[in-house]
């Protein structure tokens, strides 16, 4: 549990010169108490009085039920404290929420055993938890110096923060600067105070009156800070005061409070200073686990009455210190030995069935001799941390395991282990510190290739450069002898890579070398999905597209085999598996799963992924307003999760939309930041996208020499799509010779598909290659089969091409058909590009196009939309609540305003007109 918040006995002196920032404060809560909930950040420099007004907030809302919580730098990599002890009050109603944010509490809390949850889960389920307990009294919940948050419960309070649209809530951070997972919300700087309202606190305060000069240079060393003004005149003597010499100089202004700080412990009995050691090397707040371990040491009770009398802290229901600041100083004070001994105090007064770890880590830092019990004991509780999710803390667990380890090839062991759990938490150059400890150790032969794989791993995370392909190759060379399996994964890991850097890889690193050194990789013997992906990306990469199809396609019925847990892992690979092979049914399938598995299991970081494969289908399909509604939501999780993918799916949405100043600007952005990003795989994608605008605009020599980029240096998904391009592009510029060469490559890859997408695509494109009744005959051919598909926007382009042929061939009562519903599909879609290209084929054949504009549902918002198609599939509102991570009383705000806009006043109504406009669209 996160320690107790700072005194809460502030003075109106306190406040002086806040009136600004008491008004925001007060503006949040009482929106708050009209259900519009909110969020706000305090952020300034220690000391200049973020505490205070949170103090006063609480104070003035009594109407509020009060939930308070603070960062604590000894706890920030313990998972989840702070947010433990922010719910403690709502605990009780965790029965109300779905089971899969009941289980992620239950297990992020140490309340029982799971599978690690993710933090967004984790949040989801305490905005749900926060949201019950305020149907009861409005509430204000507390976050004191964020700066200090565990990162599990960081990450779960932004996530709760920016969904407090409808609910009683008001949620308050105070943090040292802004920016990070708190970026974008709503904030107030808290400045220093302006001369007059510093002079005024320092007279308040001060025990006798001084020179007017001493008075201005007090001032100036303190630059309006509260907590300076008022701490650094103690424990300076009147004529210290009255000369100006007590005043510090030359020091930062934190430095200088923890000294005034620790010039006031120089004036206590040595009992009474190790009676505040032990308060400060304990967060935990509980007077209980104080007192007994102030018996072990021998320090006698009336130390509480010395310490009490300084005013640095206070025992009650909670031992609270003044500031954050002066624990800082009250540690770092101590010598080592009397740090560890006040630890090893803490562990032995700690109850290790209640809190093992919390024991554990005491006992860790106050051994000053390698111990192999103590190291087993820390061993135990990174298990624990690492069950929770929590890798921060069992990489801290590790590392203080390793330190006392005696025997050395253990203690290389459990570093590389720590290094392992440094990747997982995101410390890079602690991991890399870490494997190079354990490389100096007597490590295994096996964990030496884990070594190297780790370096591998950061590498690729660190750089994304053909570097981190080496060293995993490197690496699966290594395992080959000694774990085959992970051999093979981890070549797998260096192909996606290879893939990752595309044309950017270095000489000898692109992904065709790599596949050539996998080729070397051990057969399996029972193949699993990573393996059939494996041996059918080789096998695409070095081969042929045909020779690959069989094994891609047993990974894909592989894939619905397989625990949970592996296809939350493969999933991703498969569903671009199935891009590959032209299997919209497998792309449709593989995507909802994944989305489903994401929700089910509350692994967010995975869920950018799912609704871009998904909001893909959704372009395909020429769903661009639902395509549109998905890319807010990518948008949004990969803000929330700090892990952007790359704007794949917006590219591909806004390309086809067609607006050609919108789309360049933004392929534009997106290839640069791709190529920052060290993504050659990216500039393919954009080039595909580049190629479909210019088509749909009708500026070929501008798509063509797009998809010619393709051609040239990939082999996979970016080909299938570029390739059709490619052929219309040189057809329509009369690069004959061009066209053909790649209609060789199309057909050769669709015939081996075998899918009604790809035989209907390889037919269109094989159409503009021929004449006379046999382009006819294909013309047909790629319509009837891609009506048997979802993907109507190669339906439509189909019709398109038909169109222009038959205007060419004379045939215009024809091709006006054909035009006609290209022209009405395009413009449903929203495809404006690609439909007036249509539109002024229409005006060859000597007709006009019909205006019409597509339905927009009476202006519904993407999230508004989205929840009123989810309601005519008949979910609640918690359902809902559960699938777009909001809660239910957000999810009935957006029900509100579209049952305003479209006229209707029940959910069954909604549901009658979301289904009419649906059939409409159908119908046209």
């Amino acid at each position: 549990m996160a320690g107790a918040a700072a005194i809460t006995g502030v003075t109106q002196a306190e406040l002086v010169g806040r009136r600004r920032e008491v008004e925001v404060l007060d503006r949040l809560t009482d929106a708050a108490l009209g259900r519009r909930g909110g969020a706000l950040v305090l952020h300034g420099d220690p000391g200049v009085g973020k505490t205070a007004l949170l103090d006063r907030a609480v104070r003035q809302g009594s109407e509020f039920r009060v939930v308070r919580t603070a960062g604590v730098e000894g706890e920030m990599r313990l998972p989840y404290a702070a947010l433990q002890q922010l719910c403690a009050p709502s605990i009780h109603l965790l029965e109300h929420l779905p089971p899969p944010q009941q289980d992620a509490v239950v297990v992020a809390f140490g309340l029982g055993e799971g599978r690690p949850p993710e933090v967004f889960l984790v949040g989801l389920a305490v905005l749900g938890l926060l949201s019950k307990l305020a149907e009861e009294r409005p509430l204000l919940c507390i976050v004191d110096d964020a700066h200090w948050l565990d990162d599990g419960s960081a990450r779960a309070l932004a996530f709760v923060a920016r969904r407090l649209l409808a609910e009683r809530i008001a949620l308050v951070f105070s943090t040292r600067t802004m920016g990070g997972l708190l970026a974008g919300l709503p904030e107030l700087h808290v400045e220093p105070l302006g001369h007059r309202d510093s002079r005024a606190l320092l007279d308040s305060i001060l025990p006798v009156r001084l020179d007017e000069t001493v008075l201005e240079r007090i001032l100036l060393e303190t630059r309006g800070n509260p907590l300076a003004i008022v701490e650094m005149p103690r424990g300076l003597t009147p004529a210290q005061l009255a000369g100006g010499f007590g005043v510090l100089t030359d020091r930062s202004l934190s430095d200088g409070i923890e000294a005034s700080f620790a010039r006031r412990l120089a004036t206590l009995t040595p009992p009474a200073r190790q009676l505040l050691l032990v308060a400060a090397a304990e967060p935990l707040g509980d007077p209980a686990l104080l007192s007994k371990a102030a018996e072990l040491l021998g320090i006698p009770r009336s130390a509480v009455h010395e310490v009490e009398a300084l005013g640095l802290v206070a025992f009650g229901a909670e031992v609270a210190f003044r500031h954050p600041l002066a624990r800082s100083a009250i540690y770092q004070a101590a010598q080592p030995d009397e740090r560890r001994r006040v630890h090893r105090a803490l562990a032995e007064a700690t109850d290790g069935a209640a809190h093992p770890d919390r024991r554990a880590w005491h006992l860790g830092q106050g051994a000053s001799l390698p111990d192999e019990e103590v190291a087993i004991e820390l061993e135990h509780s990174a298990a624990r941390a690492q069950a929770r999710g929590g890798f921060a803390a069992a990489a801290a667990f590790l590392e203080r395991s390793a330190a006392l380890t005696p025997a050395a090839p253990r203690r290389a062991g459990r570093a590389l282990a720590a290094a392992q759990a440094m990747l997982q938490a995101g410390a890079f150059d602690d991991a890399t510190r870490l494997v190079a400890t354990a490389e100096d150790g007597g490590l295994t032969e096996l964990e030496r290739a884990r070594a190297a794989l780790v370096r591998g791993r950061i590498a690729f995370l660190v750089s994304r450069s053909s570097d981190a392909t080496d060293a995993l190759l490197q690496a699966a060379d290594q395992l080959r002898e000694v774990d085959e399996d992970l051999a093979r994964e981890t070549y797998l890991e260096a192909l996606s890579t290879a893939i990752f850097a595309g044309p950017l890889a270095k000489p000898g690193a692109a992904s065709r070398d790599v596949a050539e050194a996998a080729r070397a990789a051990p057969t399996a013997q029972a193949p699993r999905v990573s393996d059939l992906l494996l041996d059918g990306l080789v096998t695409v990469l070095t081969d042929a597209y045909a020779s690959a199809v069989p094994t891609l396609q047993a990974a894909r019925r592989a894939i619905d085999g397989v625990s949970t847990t592996e296809q939350l892992r493969w999933l991703w690979a498969t569903t671009v598996s199935s891009l590959l092979l032209w299997d919209d049914d497998g792309w449709e399938s593989l995507s909802d799963r994944h989305s489903s598995i994401v929700r089910e299991t509350g692994a967010l970081s995975e869920l950018p992924i799912a609704l871009s494969h998904r909001g893909q289908l959704h372009v395909f399909a020429g769903e661009l307003e639902s395509a549109a509604t998905l890319q807010e939501a990518i948008q949004e999780v990969t803000r929330l999760t700090g892990s952007p993918l790359a704007p794949y799916h917006a590219a591909a949405l806004t390309a086809m939309c067609g607006r050609e100043s919108e789309a360049t600007q933004f392929l534009t952005a997106a290839r640069a930041e791709v190529q920052r990003r060290g993504e050659g795989a990216g500039l393919s994608f954009m080039d595909w996208a580049e190629s479909l605008l210019y088509n749909g605009l009708g500026r070929y020599a501008q798509a063509l020499a797009a998809a010619r980029r393709v051609f040239e240096h990939s082999q996979l998904v970016e080909l299938n799509w570029a390739l059709p391009e490619l052929i219309e592009a040189a057809i329509r510029v009369g690069d004959r010779d061009l066209a053909e060469a790649a209609g060789r490559c199309l057909s050769d890859r669709t015939r081996a598909s075998g899918t009604e997408w790809a035989l209907g695509i390889g037919a269109r494109s094989q159409a503009l290659l021929a004449h006379g009744d046999r382009a006819d005959e294909l013309y047909r051919e790629a319509i009837d089969r891609l009506a048997r598909t979802r993907l109507a926007v190669d339906l439509a382009r189909s019709h398109l091409l038909y169109g222009e042929w038959l205007r060419r061939e004379q045939r215009k009562k024809d091709g006006r058909v054909q035009l006609r519903t290209a022209y009405d599909l395009f413009v449903r879609f929203g495809m404006q590009g690609f439909a007036r290209r249509a539109e002024a084929e229409l005006r060859a054949t000597g007709d006009r196009a019909r205006r019409r504009d597509a339905d927009t549902h009476a202006h519904l918002t993407p999230q508004e939309q989205r929840i009123s198609e989810l309601v005519a599939e008949g979910a609640t509102n918690k359902d809902i609540a559960a699938q777009i991570y909001v809660s239910p009383a957000t999810v009935e705000y957006h029900l509100h305003k579209a049952f305003r806009k479209l006229g209707v006043t029940s959910r069954t109504q909604l549901a009658q007109v979301v289904l009419q406009s649906s059939r409409q669209a159908a119908a046209e």
